[in-house]
């Protein structure tokens, strides 16, 4: 598929759109469908949160991030730029390194939670300790199978997620009928008990986790037809990583219910065996494969990122042989990090996705007002790509609404290092992300009344004239 090159970073034209909306259900439901997924819907049981209220935490917390990242989604066709380049209009050419560095920080997170969950199901499945030389052994095979997913390509990667999809689907059927029967009178799987410090760590952890997919989900959509509609793409989105985050969630959840006091990996192989002996590595091999393809996404949006990134201060002559170079020194850089970053799955998670909470909830709320509700969807991908352009170099309504809600949330934040006053008043309850987005969102909004729309909209008519030709730059 040939994409046009604007500076570091693809373009795709009208004319070389191809694929169905549908096709976005298999990629974010095998990209949630898989071994990282169980370990954050775990989080709740660990901590003493009864079965029942987990399930409740999981489902409302899965519904929330869910609705904003496949918000997030509906933008692709649209412009047909990568997710995070359609940050600049909201704050600015320069402004957008903000959360673009975010965002890389949180590409790196994930490939390293990814491959330390790897490396405990390798550990697990074959029943040994492995040697710190081995675990980076491990760890760097993981990193070249999603690094071979990645060279081969979109089309490569679409094809994997829905072969994965289809065979995941039938695997999680027989899981979930099979435990249902056998795990009959094994566990007390009724509401159980309430604990509410556990219950909004397991809420804003889903949530927090569904959301931090909007900084790429986009990637996937820009290749769609621009007919193909916001509701669509909305929707075959949410439906399918809802569905696969939720019930790769749940069986975990399960799992713990069935083996308390075990880790998550552990857990869910004592479980896959009640159905029948042998399941339970069936359905840790086949979560594997759908973290490697997940990580391919991450290690071609980090390099997409890092190159933006570059880009923003020295062109980039030759983009496709500069990504390549990003995507191996990322995998390497995660591969480093994964080696030092000890095998506490859980702890692990809890602090990432805290600080993805933070980082990305004043992010989403502005860049979704602004495409709903500020612009419509009315941009210049040119001007994007000009550092003199309509949006210049540093937007201060973005900037300032990030930073005010950021703020904002400070108040409640709960970790191990800072504890806010509000989350201490409530017990250690983490409510942050009720706070930022409707700040982030309302500030923004005001700040962007003064925004002349109707000659932005002139002047974006004549700058992108004959852009469905793929002539960017």
């Amino acid at each position: 598929m040939q994409l046009v090159e604007s500076h570091s970073i693809d373009y795709v034209p009208l004319k070389e759109r191809h694929g169905k909306v549908w096709h976005l259900w298999p990629i974010w439901f095998s990209g949630d469908a898989h071994l990282a997924t169980l370990a954050t819907g775990a989080i709740g049981m660990a901590m003493g949160l009864g079965f029942g209220w987990s399930v409740l935490s999981i489902l409302t917390g899965c519904a929330l991030g869910t609705l904003f990242m496949a918000s997030h989604s509906s933008q692709g066709p649209e412009l047909g730029l990568p997710q995070m380049i359609q940050s600049r209009p909201q704050f600015g050419y320069r402004g957008a390194l903000l959360v673009w560095c975010f965002a890389l920080v949180t590409y790196v997170g994930y490939t390293v939670f990814n491959e330390v969950v790897f490396g405990v199901a390798v550990q697990d499945l074959t029943g040994t300790h492995l040697s710190q030389g081995a675990l980076v052994g491990v760890f760097a095979a993981f990193s070249l199978a999603a690094l071979a997913f990645a060279i081969a390509g979109y089309d490569m990667i679409h094809l994997a997620q829905r072969t994965l999809a289809a065979v995941v689907i039938v695997a999680l059927l027989i899981y979930t009928v099979g435990v249902a029967l056998a795990g009959h009178g094994r566990a007390q799987l009724g509401l159980g008990h309430w604990a509410t410090i556990p219950f909004l760590v397991q809420f804003f952890a889903v949530a927090g986790y569904q959301l931090s997919w909007s900084i790429y989900v986009s990637d996937y959509s820009r290749y769609l037809p621009r007919d193909v509609g916001v509701k669509a793409s909305f929707w075959w989105t949410f439906i399918g990583a809802f569905v696969g985050g939720a019930w790769m969630m749940l069986v975990g959840d399960v799992a713990i219910a069935l083996f308390p006091g075990r880790e998550i990996v552990s857990a869910v192989l004592a479980a896959g065996d009640l159905v029948w002996p042998g399941f339970g590595p069936v359905l840790i091999v086949l979560s594997s494969l759908s973290l490697v393809t997940i990580t391919t996404l991450n290690l071609y949006g980090g390099s997409l990122t890092l190159l933006s990134i570059v880009d923003s201060f020295h062109h980039i002559k030759k983009p496709g042989q500069a990504r390549l170079i990003a995507i191996v020194l990322l995998g390497v850089v995660s591969t480093w990090l994964s080696a030092i970053a000890g095998d506490n799955v859980r702890e692990l998670i809890e602090n990432l996705l805290s600080v993805l909470i933070y980082l990305f909830t004043p992010w989403t709320a502005i860049n979704l007002v602004d495409f709903f509700f500020v612009r419509h969807g009315h941009y210049s991908v040119r001007e994007i790509f000009n550092p003199d352009g309509i949006y210049g170099r540093w937007n201060w309504r973005g900037i300032g609404a990030y930073a005010i809600g950021f703020v904002a949330m400070v108040p409640c934040f709960s970790t191990p290092v800072y504890v806010g006053p509000v989350a201490r008043a409530l017990g250690g309850a983490d409510l942050s992300m009720l706070v930022g987005l409707p700040v982030s969102a309302l500030v923004y909004y005001l700040a962007c009344r003064s925004i002349d729309l109707v000659a932005e909209r002139a002047h974006i008519a004549v700058a992108d004239a004959g852009l469905e030709d793929g002539v960017v730059a």
